[in-house]
Protein backbone atom coordinates (compact mmCIF):
# COMPACT_ATOMS: atom_id res chain seq x y z
CA UNK A 1 0.00 0.00 0.00
CA UNK A 2 1.45 3.19 -0.91
CA UNK A 3 1.80 6.09 1.92
CA UNK A 4 0.00 9.06 -0.01
CA UNK A 5 -3.53 8.57 -2.05
CA UNK A 6 -3.75 11.05 -5.50
CA UNK A 7 -7.07 12.59 -5.93
CA UNK A 8 -7.75 13.96 -9.37
CA UNK A 9 -9.55 17.50 -9.92
CA UNK A 10 -11.22 19.15 -12.75
CA UNK A 11 -8.16 20.51 -13.46
CA UNK A 12 -5.63 18.15 -15.18
CA UNK A 13 -2.43 18.65 -13.30
CA UNK A 14 -4.11 19.36 -9.62
CA UNK A 15 -4.09 16.82 -7.27
CA UNK A 16 -5.49 16.53 -3.61
CA UNK A 17 -3.00 14.55 -1.92
CA UNK A 18 -4.09 12.09 0.86
CA UNK A 19 -0.82 10.90 3.61
CA UNK A 20 -1.53 7.78 5.44
CA UNK A 21 -2.21 7.93 9.08
CA UNK A 22 -0.69 5.86 11.88
CA UNK A 23 -2.29 6.42 15.26
CA UNK A 24 -2.41 5.68 18.58
CA UNK A 25 -3.17 6.56 22.36
CA UNK A 26 0.33 8.67 21.55
CA UNK A 27 -1.05 10.38 18.82
CA UNK A 28 -0.26 10.21 15.05
CA UNK A 29 2.56 9.87 12.63
CA UNK A 30 2.91 10.56 9.00
CA UNK A 31 5.12 11.10 5.91
CA UNK A 32 4.26 14.28 4.09
CA UNK A 33 6.72 13.74 1.31
CA UNK A 34 8.51 11.25 -0.14
CA UNK A 35 10.32 11.40 -3.50
CA UNK A 36 10.10 7.97 -4.82
CA UNK A 37 6.62 7.50 -3.77
CA UNK A 38 5.44 10.78 -5.31
CA UNK A 39 7.39 9.26 -8.19
CA UNK A 40 5.32 6.37 -8.05
CA UNK A 41 1.86 8.43 -8.05
CA UNK A 42 3.50 10.26 -11.43
CA UNK A 43 4.32 13.48 -9.42
CA UNK A 44 8.09 14.05 -10.34
CA UNK A 45 9.25 17.16 -8.91
CA UNK A 46 12.40 18.29 -7.41
CA UNK A 47 11.63 20.46 -4.32
CA UNK A 48 14.19 23.14 -3.71
CA UNK A 49 12.31 25.56 -1.08
CA UNK A 50 10.10 25.13 1.91
CA UNK A 51 8.36 28.09 3.14
CA UNK A 52 5.53 28.67 6.13
CA UNK A 53 3.10 31.44 7.03
CA UNK A 54 0.91 32.17 9.83
CA UNK A 55 -2.17 33.94 9.92
CA UNK A 56 -5.30 34.89 11.72
CA UNK A 57 -9.09 34.36 10.59
CA UNK A 58 -9.68 36.48 7.52
CA UNK A 59 -6.39 37.27 5.64
CA UNK A 60 -6.59 35.97 2.37
CA UNK A 61 -3.18 35.72 0.42
CA UNK A 62 -3.12 36.16 -2.68
CA UNK A 63 -3.43 35.14 -5.61
CA UNK A 64 0.45 34.98 -6.36
CA UNK A 65 2.58 33.53 -8.69
CA UNK A 66 5.92 34.06 -10.69
CA UNK A 67 6.55 34.88 -14.40
CA UNK A 68 9.85 33.82 -14.15
CA UNK A 69 11.66 31.10 -12.24
CA UNK A 70 7.28 29.12 -11.60
CA UNK A 71 6.73 27.17 -8.90
CA UNK A 72 5.27 24.11 -8.24
CA UNK A 73 3.88 23.88 -5.04
CA UNK A 74 2.96 21.29 -2.50
CA UNK A 75 0.60 23.00 0.27
CA UNK A 76 -0.55 22.19 3.21
CA UNK A 77 -2.05 23.66 6.64
CA UNK A 78 -0.29 22.79 9.93
CA UNK A 79 -2.69 24.10 12.36
CA UNK A 80 -5.87 25.66 12.03
CA UNK A 81 -7.86 25.68 8.68
CA UNK A 82 -7.33 27.16 5.45
CA UNK A 83 -9.73 27.29 2.21
CA UNK A 84 -6.46 26.72 -0.53
CA UNK A 85 -6.85 27.92 -4.34
CA UNK A 86 -5.42 27.64 -7.75
CA UNK A 87 -6.39 29.08 -11.06
CA UNK A 88 -5.17 28.15 -14.46
CA UNK A 89 -3.32 30.41 -15.95
CA UNK A 90 -1.46 28.26 -18.56
CA UNK A 91 -1.74 30.06 -22.08
CA UNK A 92 -2.50 27.14 -23.63
CA UNK A 93 -4.79 25.04 -21.20
CA UNK A 94 -8.24 23.91 -21.62
CA UNK A 95 -8.87 24.95 -18.21
CA UNK A 96 -7.19 28.53 -19.13
CA UNK A 97 -9.02 30.56 -16.00
CA UNK A 98 -10.51 28.09 -13.90
CA UNK A 99 -10.08 27.40 -10.34
CA UNK A 100 -9.74 24.88 -7.93
CA UNK A 101 -10.28 25.27 -4.16
CA UNK A 102 -9.67 22.87 -1.32
CA UNK A 103 -10.39 23.06 2.75
CA UNK A 104 -6.59 22.51 3.79
CA UNK A 105 -6.36 21.44 7.72
CA UNK A 106 -4.49 20.06 10.77
CA UNK A 107 -7.62 18.20 10.96
CA UNK A 108 -8.23 16.65 7.43
CA UNK A 109 -4.42 16.43 6.83
CA UNK A 110 -4.88 17.11 3.45
CA UNK A 111 -2.20 18.42 0.64
CA UNK A 112 -2.44 20.41 -2.72
CA UNK A 113 -0.39 19.71 -5.40
CA UNK A 114 -0.31 23.00 -7.59
CA UNK A 115 1.68 22.66 -10.98
CA UNK A 116 3.60 25.35 -12.58
CA UNK A 117 1.62 27.73 -14.41
CA UNK A 118 -1.12 28.52 -11.55
CA UNK A 119 -2.02 31.20 -9.06
CA UNK A 120 -2.12 29.76 -5.79
CA UNK A 121 -3.78 31.73 -3.07
CA UNK A 122 -5.71 30.90 0.68
CA UNK A 123 -8.19 32.22 2.89
CA UNK A 124 -7.61 31.37 6.64
CA UNK A 125 -11.11 29.96 8.16
CA UNK A 126 -10.13 29.31 11.74
CA UNK A 127 -8.81 31.73 14.34
CA UNK A 128 -5.20 31.01 13.17
CA UNK A 129 -3.76 29.06 10.53
CA UNK A 130 0.19 28.11 9.86
CA UNK A 131 0.75 26.99 6.55
CA UNK A 132 3.49 25.53 4.91
CA UNK A 133 4.51 24.36 1.24
CA UNK A 134 6.90 23.29 -0.82
CA UNK A 135 8.61 24.93 -4.11
CA UNK A 136 10.38 23.40 -7.00
CA UNK A 137 12.17 26.43 -7.78
CA UNK A 138 13.71 29.47 -5.58
CA UNK A 139 11.37 32.44 -5.53
CA UNK A 140 12.34 35.64 -7.78
CA UNK A 141 11.23 38.90 -6.33
CA UNK A 142 11.53 40.55 -9.36
CA UNK A 143 9.17 37.86 -11.63
CA UNK A 144 6.51 37.89 -8.86
CA UNK A 145 2.99 38.00 -10.51
CA UNK A 146 -0.63 38.28 -8.77
CA UNK A 147 -4.23 38.31 -10.03
CA UNK A 148 -6.97 39.64 -8.25
CA UNK A 149 -9.08 37.47 -5.74
CA UNK A 150 -12.29 38.72 -5.99
CA UNK A 151 -11.95 38.98 -10.33
CA UNK A 152 -15.47 38.32 -11.82
CA UNK A 153 -14.46 36.38 -14.29
CA UNK A 154 -12.49 33.68 -12.38
CA UNK A 155 -15.42 33.99 -10.21
CA UNK A 156 -13.70 32.01 -7.38
CA UNK A 157 -16.37 30.93 -4.53
CA UNK A 158 -14.03 31.54 -1.34
CA UNK A 159 -16.28 29.96 2.11
CA UNK A 160 -16.53 33.29 3.90
CA UNK A 161 -18.88 31.71 6.53
CA UNK A 162 -19.59 34.55 8.95
CA UNK A 163 -16.90 36.97 7.51
CA UNK A 164 -18.17 39.93 5.35
CA UNK A 165 -16.17 40.83 2.44
CA UNK A 166 -14.96 44.48 4.15
CA UNK A 167 -13.45 41.99 7.35
CA UNK A 168 -10.99 40.37 4.81
CA UNK A 169 -7.32 40.88 5.31
CA UNK A 170 -5.15 41.40 2.33
CA UNK A 171 -1.80 42.92 2.08
CA UNK A 172 -1.62 46.23 -0.27
CA UNK A 173 0.37 44.45 -3.04
CA UNK A 174 -2.67 41.84 -3.28
CA UNK A 175 -5.53 44.22 -3.25
CA UNK A 176 -4.22 45.71 -6.46
CA UNK A 177 -3.42 42.70 -8.49
CA UNK A 178 -5.10 42.87 -12.15
CA UNK A 179 -7.81 40.85 -13.37
CA UNK A 180 -7.66 38.02 -15.66
CA UNK A 181 -8.96 39.97 -18.53
CA UNK A 182 -5.63 42.45 -17.98
CA UNK A 183 -3.43 39.40 -17.21
CA UNK A 184 -4.50 37.78 -20.90
CA UNK A 185 -3.21 40.47 -23.00
CA UNK A 186 0.62 40.14 -21.53
CA UNK A 187 3.37 37.58 -22.00
CA UNK A 188 2.66 35.63 -18.89
CA UNK A 189 4.57 32.87 -18.54
CA UNK A 190 8.16 32.89 -20.32
CA UNK A 191 9.20 29.31 -19.22
CA UNK A 192 5.96 27.84 -20.15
Amino acid sequence: MGKFKKIETKIPGVYIIEPTVFGDNRGYFMETYSKSDFEELGLDYTFVQDNQSKSKKGVLRGLHFQKENTQAKLVRCIKGEVFDVAVDLRPNSETYGKWEGVILSEENKKMFMIPRGFAHGFLVLSDEAEFTYKCDDVYNHSAEGGLKYDDPDVNIIWPMGNLRIEDLITSEKDSKWPSLKELKDTDLFKNL
